[in-house]
């Protein structure tokens, strides 16, 4: 619910093939994943398990695999989402027509 609240997308669980994981969909062919233990989304993670939250951009072609543009893990989901957005905004890899229409603008405070 978190992810869906900070960017104004709908949330959905997905088969990531060994196990499951949080994604949510942007424009121009881009997607989020989060996951909480060792790859997978769990839903009694250990205590010391930390999310990851990773930005892909889809591939053109089914035989190349998806490109990932930044990841970032952090103790908190809504933590190693600040930073994985800080640094795919800090590297200008992120397509800026997400950004202008202002329903979704991350910020790191």
């Amino acid at each position: 619910m978190m992810l869906a609240a900070a960017t104004h997308r709908p949330a959905s669980i997905v088969n990531i093939g060994c196990g499951y994981a949080i994604r949510i969909d942007f424009e121009y062919q881009h997607y989020l994943l989060a996951v909480n233990a060792e790859g997978i989304l769990a839903d009694q993670p250990d205590a010391a398990a930390l999310w990851r939250v990773a930005l892909f951009k889809e591939s053109d072609s089914a035989e190349a695999p998806d490109q990932l543009i930044v990841t970032a893990e952090s103790s908190w989901l809504v933590d190693a989402f600040d930073l994985a957005f800080a640094e795919v905004k800090a590297t200008g890899q992120w397509p800026s027509a997400d950004l202008a229409f202002g329903s979704f603008n991350p910020a790191v405070t």
